[in-house]
């Protein structure tokens, strides 16, 4: 295989998975990992792709903190399917967690007005969705203020929600990865995130498909620390297929 097939092959893999990994390009072509991380080299340098460790990507993997109202205009439709596919699993009288983010968001605002359950959640906005529901429970964690995504972190935070235990997590991320895992873009909001799957029994994650390949600065946790993620139709067969081998659930919405 000429130089100019296996740049080809590698664009033509990134073009279908959205991503690919050294070792499985230096495998499938057989060559060595030298060979192929001198051909994305090449390639990035182009502008064709971009590197990350051990991986490569058509988009820049790092994402940065954006304002919860830039945000919520963004994937609109695919939020609410996702959802709307989400509340479809509550049952009643259930004690749920729900993250901050704009797919939270969306989420809260897609709770069945008739079902009882007890809310508890970090993000104020969320609060303010729910405040009028009258057979929800509200629970408001309670800490410093992150503005730009109008919830709270830190340790007040961390330590109010150690005192109780709930069946599920609707979590929100801002990057998804098989190899990296879930992160989001604010360290402090990572780690309350962490302590919140430790007081659950279920975590389902939801993310729409933008979200896959990409890395925040703070890394909340492994695929394999998620039972079930919720996403949208654009998502890749391979990445889906790669979240199942880890013993994840996907539903497409």
């Amino acid at each position: 295989m000429t130089i100019a097939e296996r740049h080809a092959q590698i664009l033509l893999q990134l073009k279908n998975k959205g991503y690919v990994r050294v070792t499985d390009l230096a495998n499938n072509m057989d060559v060595s990992l030298v060979t192929i991380r001198k051909d994305l080299k090449t390639l990035e340098e182009r502008g064709q792709l971009f590197r990350a460790h051990g991986s490569a990507s058509l988009r820049q993997p790092n994402t940065f903190e954006k304002h919860v109202n830039e945000k919520e205009s963004l994937h609109v439709e695919e939020k609410s399917r996702i959802s709307q596919q989400a509340a479809s699993l509550l049952k009643a009288e259930q004690a749920i967690v729900i993250g901050s983010g704009t797919t939270c968001l969306a989420f809260a605002r897609s709770l069945p007005t008739d079902l009882p359950l007890t809310v508890l959640t970090g993000a104020m906005n969320i609060s303010l969705s729910l405040m009028n529901l009258e057979r929800i429970e509200l629970i408001q964690l309670g800490g410093m203020v992150r503005k730009s995504a109008t919830s709270v972190v830190g340790p007040y935070a961390e330590e109010m929600l150690s005192h109780f235990s709930c069946n599920t997590l609707f979590l929100g991320v801002d990057g998804l990865s098989p190899d990296f895992g879930l992160t989001t873009s604010n360290a402090l909001e990572a780690h309350l995130n962490k302590q919140m799957i430790k007081s659950v029994e279920k975590t389902v994650v939801l993310a729409d498909s933008s979200k896959f390949g990409l890395r925040g600065f703070g890394k909340i946790c492994e695929v394999e620390d998620i039972d079930l993620l919720v996403t949208d139709d654009k998502v890749s067969e391979f990445l889906v297929k790669e979240f199942e081998e880890r013993g994840v659930e996907v539903l497409v919405a």
